[in-house]
């Protein structure tokens, strides 16, 4: 069985410099799971932390399941993300780092699981996100040269 992608922070490798990436679970309800499968998920303004020495999800958005009765999810509750101890502690020590944060990239299904790409990055300043911009319009434009030769 492949990867299908459900959803893909885009601005997340724009805003910032993704250092490394892994892979995480998350915990979901039915409803959820009904919703994702659905398209319904956002993960654009989301972001992780590590409290209570677990890794948590926040203001990850999944909407409401259309279908669902009253026991339907609150859109964006808290979700806990399923990494190893080992990993944890290891973001713990990159998240007390000045200017690190858990951004998630893209959340996908694998093996019939949700599974969530979690990047490690520094915010990128402004004339970073302007050479990032000059650096993508240069090649769609080095791109279209090439086709027409």
């Amino acid at each position: 069985m492949g990867i299908k992608i459900i959803t893909e922070n885009r601005k997340g490798r724009f805003n910032y410099e993704i250092l490394e990436t892994f892979e995480a679970g998350i915990v979901l309800t039915g409803t959820e799971v009904k919703s994702l499968r659905a398209g319904k998920g956002n993960i654009n303004d989301s972001y992780a932390i590590v409290q209570k020495g677990e890794l948590t999800l926040l203001n990850a958005n999944i909407a409401v399941y259309v279908f669902g009765n009253l026991n339907n999810h609150d859109p964006t509750r808290t979700r806990v993300l399923l990494v190893h101890r080992h990993e944890i502690r290891r973001l713990i020590g990159i998240t007390r780092e000045k200017g690190l944060a858990l951004i998630p990239l893209k959340a996908y299904w694998k093996d019939g699981k949700v599974k969530l790409e979690i990047g490690v990055g520094r915010g990128k300043k402004l004339y970073d996100k302007r050479e990032t911009i000059k650096e993508r319009e240069w090649n769609r434009e080095k791109g279209r040269l090439l086709k027409d030769l």
